[in-house]
């Protein structure tokens, strides 16, 4: 996600013979000739080929599933529609060697990685549009086909590569934050495909995030990557000599050089509507609270106007930023009458982040002695401050630290919640909410569910082992105490009193507590679809018609069907019933990985290049599968009135069945007994639960509690020198897949005998 990586204001420490390096490298070169060294970051070069037909075959056979006669055989692809690689500005900032990252990593090494690393059978590039220049689009085009040209027979290639962008749009106002979305096209050639990548408004990019000075010092520092700080500058300077494109001129006829730009969904969607080509637009991070207000809304996007019915059909739930399922009662600033905002109570199971500022103040204002009731006023105004911050509330508390929070703003009994969980910006507020500004003809989102990475290292599908955390994850940091800012969350003092934003001078990437949120990041989601072939065609048409579900990152098999006069209504599908709808579900664990990497890997990448991308650990299954441990029944019962209270709509779980020991996995049958009565709609979906397995940061803030169960100390994961590399900060959690949701309309029973005798 854009605007996330705070790097930028922490100086490098510098030895005194650096220092001495420096002047006498500013006397000889100049610090205005160092916008022209460096080279342009090109599109990489693939070095893998086609992986060989019985590796294919084999993937095959281990994903299929024969179907009933009035379907095809439909076999289980997995794939990752949410990639990044360093053309986009965050990712670029990440890779600094100096803070742990490791250097470019252009589209050619995605589609390395996709193909032997993670052995996806399809993934998409999906860099930010705000970073995308003429030439960067012009190069991801060319690399997307380069990729697929080496993928074997296109009626079965053994890898399909999508073309896309991210619209990252981000706004401080709940009210104007309409949040992250990824555009994804069938085709790719030139021709069929827009000109530009369309962008979010982001003027922060316009300029490098460190100066040339600063740009030198690093170079200095790390002499060996120094031509990739100088090319910092560079980045940026072509982005901001790009020209924005004409306000309100059809995107046909715009210059292709130029940047376009969309303010909100509805202008995207028209934009998309003038190319005309096939695509489908994701939203995603949704309630990831790190980019997203915390009082944000769903409901202001379900409108004719801002939500596309045909294009926006899926929804990513599970991301290496977190899992955004469950929706909660509670809020992190909640909404009064007159329209403004204050910091909601705690709860036996949530703690508000604003609550926990004024806990902050009051004990360090307690520990001075001072005077209780001035202490009173502190801790309350420390709560205000807050809340009037937004995102960047821990700015208000001078000398904060990520151990001062505790476990504030996270759902504390959702599985792998991200860094302040936002209810109102999950899937299932999504599919709970109804907009009724046509009352005869009510709206409604109907999306598919799925999982991807969102993964800024050109590494799609990482979860297919939980180690590596950073190289798999976007945890990233100063490698060394000599090379860190600072050794807690904040240079200031901590002083016993909050103070209001003011934010001139701080940077957007500073805006964000990214020293948190590196206690958070997790390896990422994957999709699967039920194909009826491997070809881009039937990838695409399952993405169309939503039969694909989402995993945390094991590959899980899962079907979910509605059952109906001899009929299977797979996962996806919008159905009218009368009577009781019968359901069943089949869940099959996840292959046990095995260490290293195959021999295909091996020998088509060679040593040095499968360490460099994937530190030498691969997608490499055995035999042996993990036990699947329940089935959990999710039923959603949309609004049938305005403002109808969600708490007894959202049903989580509904219906929970435990599975046995089988290793062939878990099938069931269910019916909802009541819905015949309700005449109301139900949406159903299931959640196919494993048995649990070490996860990186499932246990993300780890808390120490009290008899209470009480969060009183934590212990973050840092993605710097204070949490070593080798400490995967592992904890016990069930990776589990999500089935798209089943939407049933429930159909009157005189009204279904009328139509009957009309036909």
């Amino acid at each position: 996600m854009l605007a996330r990586y705070g790097v930028w204001r922490q100086q490098v420490v510098l030895m005194p013979d650096v220092f001495h390096q420096l002047i006498v490298a500013v006397s000889l070169v100049g610090l205005t000739q160092l916008s022209g060294c460096g080279k342009p970051q090109g599109r990489g070069q693939i070095e893998g080929v086609a992986l060989p037909p019985p590796v294919v075959a084999e993937k095959h056979s281990r994903q299929v599933r024969v179907a009933p006669a009035d379907r095809a055989e439909r076999q289980v692809l997995f794939g990752d529609l949410h990639v990044h690689t360093t053309f986009s500005p965050d990712a670029f900032i990440m890779s600094v060697p100096l803070m742990g990252g490791s250097g470019y990593h252009p589209p050619a090494d995605a589609c390395d990685f996709a193909r032997y690393c993670s052995n996806l059978d399809f993934w998409s590039i999906n860099d930010h549009a705000e970073g995308i220049t003429p030439r960067r689009w012009a190069e991801t085009r060319e690399s997307i086909r380069e990729c697929n040209r080496i993928s074997g027979d296109p009626d079965n290639p053994d890898l399909v590569s999508f073309l896309g962008w991210e619209w990252s749009q981000v706004n401080t106002d709940p009210a104007k934050h309409y949040g992250h979305k990824n555009v994804i096209f069938f085709d790719t050639a030139d021709e069929k495909v827009p000109a530009r990548a369309i962008a979010a408004p982001r003027a922060q990019l316009a300029k490098a995030p460190m100066g040339k000075a600063a740009q030198l010092m690093m170079s200095l520092t790390d002499f060996e990557n120094r031509e990739f700080y100088w090319g910092i500058q560079q980045y940026y300077d072509e982005v901001a000599d790009t020209p924005i494109c004409e306000k309100g001129v059809d995107s046909k006829e715009l210059p292709a050089d130029c940047l376009e730009i969309a303010d909100d969904p509805r202008e995207l969607f028209a934009k998309l509507d003038q190319w005309g080509f096939d695509s489908i637009v994701i939203p995603h991070g949704n309630s990831w609270g790190m980019n997203t207000p915390a009082s944000t809304s769903l409901s202001k996007q379900l409108n004719r106007a801002q939500h596309d019915p045909d294009r926006q059909i899926l929804f990513e739930v599970y991301s290496g930023h977190g899992n955004s399922e469950a929706y909660r009662s509670w809020r992190g600033a909640a909404v009064d009458e007159s329209g403004g905002l204050y910091c909601p109570q705690p709860s036996d199971d949530y703690l508000p982040c604003c609550w926990r500022a004024g806990q902050i103040i009051r004990e360090r204002c307690d520990a001075e002695g001072i005077d209780v009731t001035e202490c009173e006023s502190r801790e309350v105004a420390a709560r205000r401050n807050f809340v009037d911050a937004g995102n960047s509330g821990h700015l208000t508390i001078p000398g904060q630290e990520v151990g001062d929070w505790l476990n504030c703003g996270v759902c504390t009994d959702c599985f792998n919640a991200p860094m302040d969980h936002r209810p109102m910006a999950t899937a299932q507020y999504a599919l709970a909410i109804t907009d009724f500004e046509m009352p005869a003809e009510p709206f409604n989102f109907r999306f598919g569910l799925l999982g991807s990475s969102d993964n800024h290292r050109s590494k799609g599908g990482t979860g297919y082992k939980e180690l590596k955390r950073k190289l798999m994850t976007e945890s990233f940091g100063a490698p060394s105490q000599r090379l860190a800012a600072r050794q807690r969350g904040d240079q200031r003092e901590p002083l016993p009193y909050s103070v209001p934003l003011d934010d001139a001078g701080v940077g957007l990437v500073n805006l964000r507590n990214m020293e948190r949120q590196n206690t958070f990041w997790l390896t990422g989601g994957l999709i699967a679809t039920h194909s009826d072939g491997r070809n881009r065609g039937a990838i695409w048409d399952s993405l169309k018609r939503k039969e694909v579900y989402a995993t945390s990152g094991d590959r899980i098999l899962l079907w979910f069907d509605m059952l109906a006069d001899k009929t299977e209504f797979p996962m996806g599908s919008e159905v009218s019933s009368a009577s009781n709808p019968r359901f069943r579900v089949s869940a099959v664990g996840a292959f046990k990985q095995q260490a290293g990497c195959p021999d295909f890997a091996l020998r088509a990448l060679g040593q040095e290049r499968l360490e460099l991308l994937c530190g030498g650990e691969c997608y490499n299954p055995g035999d042996e599968r993990h036990r699947i441990d329940r089935i959990e029944v999710v039923r959603i019962r949309p609004q049938v009135y305005e403002n109808e209270p969600l708490d007894n709509l959202v049903e989580d779980p509904w219906r929970t069945f435990e599975c046995g020991d089988d290793p062939m996995g878990c099938e069931l049958e269910f019916e909802d007994a009541d819905f015949a009565n309700s005449a109301r709609e139900a949406v159903y979906y299931v959640r196919a639960v494993q048995e649990a397995t070490p996860m990186i940061n499932a246990d993300n803030v780890r808390c120490a509690y009290d008899d209470n169960g009480q969060c009183i100390a934590v212990d973050p994961c840092y993605g710097d020198y204070r949490t070593p590399n080798e400490d995967d900060c592992l904890a016990p959690a069930q990776q589990r897949a999500w089935s798209s949701p089943i939407f049933v309309a429930h159909t009157p029973a005189t009204a279904l005998n009328s139509k009957e005798e009309t036909q």
